[in-house]
């Protein structure tokens, strides 16, 4: 999954053009750095490579392998550093928990040739299978939603991660109320859509808030205070 993740954000970053802000690329590395920085050692990646696309979609992405990718579309929605740590923290938990790995089973696994992960990319064959195997359509820009229970785990898990480096896990529910207002009278945020519900979605950040909060209030005593700014 690593060897994919690595060609498709290769891949991405040939055809989807890279934004020239430092401003924004600054902004999104200092966010990113503080998230993957409370990355349980045990799991073995710790340098991450973050880029910023220029393009006006609200969205963004994790692969394994190390991979952020944040569309600059998402900082006019994600009102501060809070809110962007709440995506980003939550896309790095799908790769955390592996959910890449259960949208294919072992034989289909076997069946791509993950040593050859290059290669497979760039046959049409394997490329569909290989792409939404990491939740990426062949489209460029496309991300494919992740199942309803593999979305309420990353909402728990990049609550807790957001938490856990300083950040305001209370902004989370600020940033899908902005997305809400986003999509008033037109197409849903990408980001939106494929994920649950609004009303569902705050009640269950609503649900696994006091948590959070108890290791808010510790990292903060520890003196983790992130002062990323745009």
């Amino acid at each position: 999954m690593q060897q994919l993740g690595e060609a498709s954000f290769n891949q991405i970053k040939e055809q989807e053009k890279i934004s020239s802000s430092r401003a924004d690329t600054a902004y999104v590395q200092c966010i990113s750095d503080r998230l993957v920085a409370e990355i349980p050692a045990g799991f073995g990646q710790r340098q991450w490579e973050v880029v910023v696309f220029d393009s006006p979609q609200i969205n963004a992405f994790a692969l394994p392998g190390g991979k952020i990718g944040v569309y600059n579309g998402l900082l006019k929605v994600a009102k501060n550093q809070d809110q962007v740590a709440a995506v980003v923290g939550h896309e790095i938990a799908h790769v955390l928990a592996r959910h890449s790995n259960e949208r294919v089973s072992r034989t289909q696994l076997s069946n791509l040739g993950l040593s050859a992960a290059d290669m497979a990319l760039g046959q049409s064959g394997l490329r569909q299978p290989a792409m939404a195997a990491l939740g990426l359509g062949v489209q460029v820009g496309y991300l494919l939603p992740y199942g309803r229970e593999q979305e309420s785990e990353a909402d728990r898990l990049g609550l807790e991660l957001m938490a856990r480096a300083g950040f305001n896990p209370e902004e989370s529910i600020s940033l899908w109320r902005n997305m809400s207002a986003a999509s008033s009278g037109q197409q849903p945020p990408e980001l939106l859509s494929t994920h649950p519900s609004h009303g569902t979605r705050t009640q269950e950040l609503n649900a696994a808030m006091p948590n959070a909060l108890a290791l808010y209030q510790q990292a903060r005593a520890q003196g983790k205070s992130p002062a990323c700014r745009r």
